[in-house]
């Protein structure tokens, strides 16, 4: 790495002004503010007095809008540029010394040239600016899951949102100490220039670089760039596992708690299963579900020789449109106050929001996304189709005891989920772990819609972190296995479960939403030894009879539809997975070729 040359004498860097003494800290904020050359340096403290006077001046200069205090209290809106509104896969970039390692699903640059292209972006960048420097922690400051990071930004936007999704301030400074193995990031809106867009992440120097964005996904580095890209290498270095999971809690009528994390590519409902709305007959029970993380799970092995999971964020960033008070109340009600909306409707008639999906009532007199008046009757979309809610988890109104613990909570089951519409059955169990990793590993959704593509197409999203996993999937998938070799005995079940199963009219046959409870009490009660099942070629699917259908519009034969697995399919499906194998080359752990091979044995028995 080269690192830029100070071109000033920085009469900012105040040690008094600054939160931390750690050398390693400020020698690097110094590189970087020679770089930047801000006009001036703001230390986030994490105190609500200086956050709030950062909201009002955002509202002065004009980057948020604050909406009705009475209806929406201290929520705001926020428009990006319209170039600027979602992910960039392919502007995401791992660079590492060795391409090999990066792997065939990631984009990759010879650091050495990465850091050259970035520095000579960030070159005066912050001249006439400010820059932020924001102290944050994923997951709760001081627990043994506890990683501490710093983003250097010239972005009140992502300095707010930054302090709903992590834990900010001081006590981060704190925690940290003189220790060195903090996550450096430094964000620079530039011009937000979309050819020089990039998002950029060095695994050997804990290193996080965005440029020319100001998107959350982009910018606010705790979430996939950090919790996900960075961590997933140094869980990997340290014998643990970083996921884009959810974790969610089942409590029983005896009020004991098993705990689930769950991962499906996106358009799957995984906010909804987080934050699951238990049927009526179950809540007549005394059945509850407690949402501990809608997106991302940190797991350890704890001193018990159990998988226990962290949500290490401190908030949720949602799509807005399609949630609503049928899909996802919880979610909802979560938005009511503190949140920060991004590219979605304003109402001018009472200064609150509205998306595509909310209700039936889109707003007479408003603005899109863009902030132009906006017809409802035109057919146009008010809302971006990837606008965003920044709320505090706290607000979540089934947000778990458990949010805050040191600990974290023990996983009984780990289940995966996709979108077919034949192959796959409502649910099924692997045979074992190594089959629970050849699982996740084969995770797929079709397409569903012209504008995609051709209908029906199978994409394979391995554990939902194809665009996620910071390192060579194959070796991501070895990292499964020996996990796997550690837990022994005490690992949980691996499960797969499949909502979207169709009719020949293309219609869903199993409800979905609340009534996917149903689905989860019997995973539970195989990982407690209380259910039996029926061996399949694809692994164990429950007997009808096991799965609660008392109040649902299915009958016993339709049931058993959903839980049948098609040899013939699976013969295809064997095909096409042999197919995805092929680009991971040597890497590919034997353990799955074994897998792979078992499958196509037993659908041709």
């Amino acid at each position: 790495m080269t690192k830029p040359e100070s071109k000033t004498a920085l009469k900012w860097m105040d040690a008094a002004s600054a939160l931390t003494k750690n050398e390693a800290v400020l020698q690097w904020m110094e590189e970087m503010a020679a770089m930047t050359q801000p006009d001036k340096i703001v230390w986030i403290t994490g105190e609500e007095e200086q956050l709030e006077a950062l909201r009002k001046q955002a509202v002065e200069e004009g980057i948020l809008i604050k909406l009705n205090e009475y209806k929406l209290p201290g929520c705001y809106l926020h428009r990006t540029d319209p170039d600027d509104v979602a992910r960039v896969e392919d502007r995401t970039f791992i660079c590492c010394e060795r391409e090999e390692d990066a792997g065939p699903t990631n984009h990759w640059m010879d650091p050495k040239e990465m850091y050259e292209k970035m520095y000579a972006l960030a070159d005066g960048a912050y001249k006439g600016r400010t820059m932020y420097v924001i102290p944050y922690s994923m997951s709760i400051i001081g627990s043994p899951f506890a990683k501490y990071g710093f983003e250097l930004t010239d972005s009140i936007y992502v300095v707010l949102n930054m302090a709903i999704m992590t834990r900010i301030g001081k006590a981060v400074c704190d925690a940290l100490g003189d220790d060195t193995g903090f996550i450096k990031g430094l964000h620079c809106q530039c011009n937000l220039d979309k050819e020089n867009k990039y998002i950029v992440h060095f695994p050997q120097d804990n290193t996080i670089i965005s440029m020319n964005s100001n998107y959350g996904g982009n910018v606010l580095q705790g979430k996939k760039c950090f919790a996900l890209r960075i961590a997933s290498n140094l869980g990997r270095q340290e014998g643990w596992l970083a996921e884009h999971m959810l974790i969610l809690g089942v409590e029983y009528p005896n009020g004991e708690k098993k705990y689930v994390a769950a991962a499906f590519p996106s358009a799957c409902g995984k906010t909804n299963l987080a934050m699951l709305i238990p049927p009526e007959l179950y809540r007549e029970k005394g059945y509850k579900i407690w949402c501990v993380g809608d997106d991302i799970a940190w797991m350890r092995i704890g001193p018990d020789g159990r998988l226990w999971a962290v949500n290490p964020e401190n908030g949720f960033f949602g799509v807005a449109p399609g949630t609503n008070m049928k899909s996802n109340p919880n979610a909802l009600i979560s938005t009511k106050k503190n949140t920060i909306f991004t590219n979605v409707v304003h109402n001018l008639d009472d200064n609150t929001v509205w998306w595509e999906g909310m209700d039936k009532n889109p707003p007479k007199n408003a603005e899109n996304w863009k902030g132009e008046k906006w017809d409802c009757t035109d057919g146009s979309k008010g809302a971006h189709p990837n606008s965003r809610f920044t709320a505090p988890a706290k607000n979540c109104p089934c947000v778990s005891p458990e949010f805050d613990s040191h600990t974290g909570v023990p996983i009984s089951a780990i289940v995966f989920g996709g979108r077919r519409a034949k192959t796959a059955p409502l649910v099924y169990q692997s045979r074992d772990w190594n089959n629970g990793v050849f699982v996740g590993s084969i995770m797929a959704s079709e397409t569903t819609a012209a504008a995609t593509g051709a209908v029906g197409v199978v994409r394979r999203d391995p554990m939902a972190m194809l665009p996620f996993c910071g390192y060579h999937m194959g070796d991501y998938w070895a990292h499964w296995l020996e996990m796997g070799e550690k837990l022994g005995d005490k690992a949980p079940k691996i499960f797969n479960v499949n909502w979207f199963r169709t009719d020949d009219e293309g219609h869903f046959i199993w409800p979905g939403f609340g009534d996917n409870l149903r689905v989860l009490e019997w995973i539970l009660k195989r990982c407690e030894d209380k259910a039996d099942a029926v061996e399949t070629p694809i692994g164990f699917v429950p007997h009808a009879e096991d799965i609660n259908i008392e109040g649902l519009e299915i009958d016993f034969d339709t049931l058993k539809g959903l839980l049948d697995v098609d040899r013939d399919l699976w013969k295809s499906e064997t095909e096409g997975i042999t197919e995805f194998y092929a680009k991971f080359g040597d890497k590919l752990p034997q353990e799955l070729r074994d897998e792979l091979n078992g499958l196509e044995e037993r659908t041709k028995a």
